[in-house]
């Protein structure tokens, strides 16, 4: 068994775990997420790879930031977790935690010639993005920004939002997403 196949079984466990901790059925969830509930069911078993889109629709809904399903958090050392959305490729590198915030702090490459939109996270949560190469429209869909190499945005991502290369260039960034401890969330 590879990496990626012992992540993605990980990753549904931790899944399946936080769904049935909050008293959530598999149906209801795949409801709230906008997903097929044979999709959601792949992903806990391990036998479907999922995409940084259906994992950030889930997450959201069940209130927790994306590295909740990523890591346990515990094992120091472990090869960083890489997500793959339509356009975007994330590797987790660091989670820091605090009270009432969880940040996740994630390594970007932007494939040019397709855009990719994020499902909303849950309420408070938001990204702050530094490209280090390439130039990038990411943000709100009814607002995005723009930034290149040495630039820095930042948006609120309880709204549905997307990433975009302008030009032919892979974009190379950083992003770091704040997220707001929820008491309940749905």
């Amino acid at each position: 068994m590879n990496d990626t196949d012992v992540q993605t079984r990980a990753v549904g466990r931790r899944l399946r775990r936080l769904r049935e901790a909050q008293g959530v059925s598999l149906s209801e969830l795949a409801r709230r997420a906008g997903i097929g509930k044979a999709t959601l069911s792949g992903v806990e078993a391990g036998t479907r790879n999922p995409t940084l889109e259906t994992l950030y629709a889930v997450t959201a809904q069940l209130g927790v930031p994306l590295a909740t399903v990523l890591t346990d958090g515990e094992t120091p050392g472990a090869t960083p977790a890489e997500v793959r959305g339509s356009a975007v490729v994330g590797t987790l590198l660091q989670v820091f935690e605090e009270a009432t915030t969880t940040y996740e702090l994630y390594r970007l490459r932007i494939v040019p010639g397709t855009a990719q939109v994020s499902p909303a996270h849950h309420a408070g949560v938001t990204e702050h993005l530094t490209v280090f190469r390439g130039v990038l429209r990411a943000g709100p869909l009814d607002a995005p920004l723009v930034a290149g190499p040495g630039e820095h945005i930042s948006w609120r991502s309880d709204v549905p939002h997307g990433y975009a290369v302008l030009g032919d260039e892979e974009v190379h960034a950083s992003l770091l997403v704040r997220s707001p401890a929820t008491a309940d969330p749905a």
